[in-house]
């Protein structure tokens, strides 16, 4: 609904299997959801470059890597990886001395 809580206090909790509960919040007293920053957008696609980059080949896979794995499945046992699933690398740049 685009909503945030806005300060308020709960008003009511929803059991979850997980190890935190649902909370539940007046709408009537919820404030609009603040719009998103350049930078708050930049250090969110750093946040998400990070879980889905294979440490080994250095590719960007379009989903969050198994953190249990420490790589892409390719990497790992050589189940090849379709191109479509990735961003090849950028190359690296070589540095000239001056």
């Amino acid at each position: 609904m685009g909503l945030r809580p806005g300060g308020q206090d709960p008003v009511a909790e929803v059991e979850t299997l997980g190890p935190r509960n649902g909370l539940l919040y007046e709408i009537a007293k919820a404030l609009p959801v603040r719009p998103m920053t350049l930078a708050k957008e930049c250090a969110l696609d750093k946040a998400m470059a990070a879980r889905q980059t294979c440490g080994t080949c250095r590719r960007r896979y379009h989903f969050v890597l198994p953190t249990r794995l420490d790589s892409c499945l390719e990497c790992r046992d050589g189940t090849p990886a379709d191109p479509s699933s990735y961003i090849a690398p950028l190359p690296e740049r070589h540095q000239l001395a001056a």
